[in-house]
């Protein structure tokens, strides 16, 4: 073989059956602009591993190594062919949101084991992962394994706090409060006050956000892969956060927080789905400075009535599902609903009125 070559990849086996093993994991990566996404990338594609992972690039910038490695596509067309990369990797450069690329790549199945979907540093991740629940075809083939969002630990308080027009979002915001993982990166261009600010702030946002300190976007892959933060295998992490996550206070722009409740007793599901509809849609609920609450992120354990299992609740933006796990409640264990919500102008107390009210079954209510 002449060493220009790249080898041929043996197709991986795949377990049977419906369950996430027999699909292909999505990660998508996110990050304001110029905090490091392009450097991980770059690492990730470039770097020795074991991994056979697929990297759909959307974001088009100057100095990108990246793009210059690549045929990008002509005038304004989506160019659809793949680099194969001498480690295993294959990578491919689109400009929409990389939904065509998945098609295209699902036709290479057995090449790789993992994609990796990174967006434009402006983009909302939320509107990307929902795709994965409402696309049936799509989902038959991929599943959503969690959200990476890199930030500079340099200029994020000058992203986070940045002033936005009444009503907007804070993109730099947005994209940690989705996150299920964190990367901090150039925590070697700031001290350790300054760094300690960062996390702080980012703790306030996100609650359950588990965050990773790095330079020059050098990471251990094993612990940004395989995260499983929207199936039910993230359970047992899931439980424990819970148990000990507490409301968070506001950080600088005084709008997004987590909040978090726990209330004992069974739930009746129908009544529960239209509290989150309430919650969600509706927009119904408001704070008691009377701003509507606008949740982004939320997760949570139900005792539903009639279950013996345990549900899980999974939502981003307006779309949520319920998922009963393989776990049953001990006959002894205290029937306890766990709830946490990341958004703008939450209150936990006022939606844990709500939700003792019209969710919990009549005898159940305290």
């Amino acid at each position: 073989m002449d060493e220009d070559d790249c080898p041929e990849l043996v197709p991986i086996e795949k377990t049977s059956g419906d369950g996430p093993t027999s699909q292909i994991p999505v990660t998508i990566i996110t990050g304001y602009l110029g905090a490091g996404k392009t450097t991980l990338l770059n690492y990730i594609l470039t770097e020795q591993h074991s991994k056979r992972i697929a990297v759909i690039l959307n974001e088009f910038g100057e100095g990108s190594a990246l793009e210059k490695s690549l045929s990008v596509s002509q005038e304004g067309e989506l160019y659809e062919e793949w680099l194969e990369l001498r480690n295993g990797c294959l990578c491919c450069s689109v400009k929409d949101n990389g939904l065509k690329a998945i098609e295209n790549l699902m036709e290479k199945k057995g090449k790789f084991d993992y994609i990796l979907l990174e967006t434009t540093g402006l983009a909302d991740p939320g509107a990307v992962a929902s795709i994965f629940w409402v696309d049936a075809e799509l989902g038959s083939d991929v599943y959503l394994d969690g959200i990476v969002t890199v930030i500079d630990a340099k200029f994020a308080m000058q992203h986070l706090t940045e002033e936005k027009p009444e009503g907007l979002v804070n993109e730099a915001t947005r994209q940690v409060a989705l996150a299920d993982l964190l990367i901090i990166n150039k925590t070697d261009l700031v001290n350790e006050q300054e760094l300690q600010q960062v996390r702080d702030t980012v703790g306030s946002i996100n609650g359950l956000v588990r965050v990773m300190e790095t330079q020059k976007s050098k990471v251990d892959l094993s612990k940004v892969l395989d995260l499983h933060s929207f199936d039910i295998q993230d359970l047992a992490r899931l439980t424990e956060k819970l148990q000990v996550l507490r409301s968070t206070h506001p950080h600088l722009d005084k709008s997004i927080l987590t909040a978090t409740f726990e209330v004992p007793g069974e739930v009746f599901e129908d009544r529960f789905n239209l509290f989150i509809q309430d919650l969600l849609w509706e927009k119904s609920f408001k704070n008691k400075e009377g701003s509507a609450m606008h949740v982004i992120r939320c997760k949570g354990i139900l005792c539903v009535e009639g279950k013996e299992k345990r549900v899980m609740l999974q939502g981003v933006h307006e779309l949520y599902e319920l998922e009963e796990t393989p776990e049953a409640w001990a006959p002894d264990e205290p029937r306890v609903n766990r709830l946490v919500f990341i958004g703008r102008y939450l209150d936990g107390d006022i939606l844990r009125t709500h939700f003792t009210a019209t969710v919990l079954k009549q005898d159940s209510k305290s």
